[in-house]
């Protein structure tokens, strides 16, 4: 009866879970669309570092100079992703567990960011910071210099990285089931017991995948820093912008050089957060 019904009616079940085409047109265009948009251009950059050689890579990238420029971009992603996955989880939390007056005006603030150009915020952020601003001035005084130094770096990289961490977590905030907590309180868990065994375990995938977003997000960040940073060498001088004035001086080597070792450091560092975070699933699960 229910194959006549299948044959009979010309949108079955088997029909319907396959409205694309099957996996070896998809999997074709999956292949080149990604070919062409990211494996080539990557994949001619490494061959254009390896055809420095060994020796002229290590020696661009042991200089005093890049050395630096790499740990402060590196370093202070991970601050920033940091910062991000401690607060960006709180204010998912008020904003999915709580309604008040201005949520929705606090929410698109969050998400400002994302369209606001990056020397905008650049700007502000020097304006605000800046040893004679709003917020600079007082700070100065108790010793605390902002802009111009890694400090000023980290913020921009903090202020442009935040809406990944929000806006990964609030779903997973929102679709969790609040009857385990209720239980957890039933049977006599205090409030940091329910949020260490029921609330933080879940939300572990979600908040590695955020924090790897912001990392990302913070450490190819360009326009919003060079105006905070000051662009000072050996002091608040960023990777991307090293790459850009090696450009300058047509040491296309050198940049190039610079170029490989950021991709590499990015794609080992995501990686390793990707493994973490699918057996975190497979934990979890």
């Amino acid at each position: 009866m229910s194959a006549t019904i299948a044959q009979a009616w010309p949108f079955s079940t088997r029909a319907r879970t396959r409205a694309l085409p099957g996996l070896s047109i998809t999997l074709g265009f999956t292949l080149t669309y990604l070919s062409l948009v990211v494996l080539v251009p990557l994949a001619a950059l490494l061959l254009r570092a390896a055809g420095l050689g060994f020796a002229g890579w290590w020696e661009v990238l042991t200089s005093s100079r890049v050395l630096h420029a790499l740990e402060l971009s590196f370093g202070g992603a991970l601050v920033a992703a940091a910062i991000n996955a401690v607060f960006g989880t709180l204010i998912a939390w008020t904003f999915v567990r709580y309604d008040f007056p201005g949520r929705r005006l606090l929410q698109a603030m969050v998400d400002l960011p994302f369209a606001l150009p990056t020397a905008v915020a650049g700007i502000a952020l020097t304006a605000l910071y800046a040893p004679n601003g709003w917020l600079g001035a007082p700070l100065a005084e108790l010793g605390i210099k902002v802009a111009y130094t890694p400090i000023g770096v980290i913020l921009a990289m903090t202020f442009i990285s935040l809406p990944f961490v929000v806006r990964t977590i609030e779903p997973v905030l929102g679709e969790a089931e609040r009857q385990y907590e209720e239980a957890a309180a039933t049977l006599g868990a205090t409030r940091w017991q329910t949020i260490a065994r029921i609330i933080f375990p879940a939300l572990v995938p979600a908040l590695l995948t955020g924090s790897a977003l912001a990392f990302a997000r913070a450490v190819g960040e360009y326009g919003s820093i060079i105006f905070i940073a000051g662009n000072l060498p050996g002091v608040s001088e960023i990777a991307p912008l090293l790459i850009m004035i090696r450009l300058e001086e047509f040491d296309y080597t050198g940049a190039t050089a610079i170029a490989a070792a950021m991709l590499l450091i990015s794609f080992a560092m995501l990686f390793a957060i990707n493994l973490l975070q699918a057996w975190s699933r497979r934990r979890g699960g």
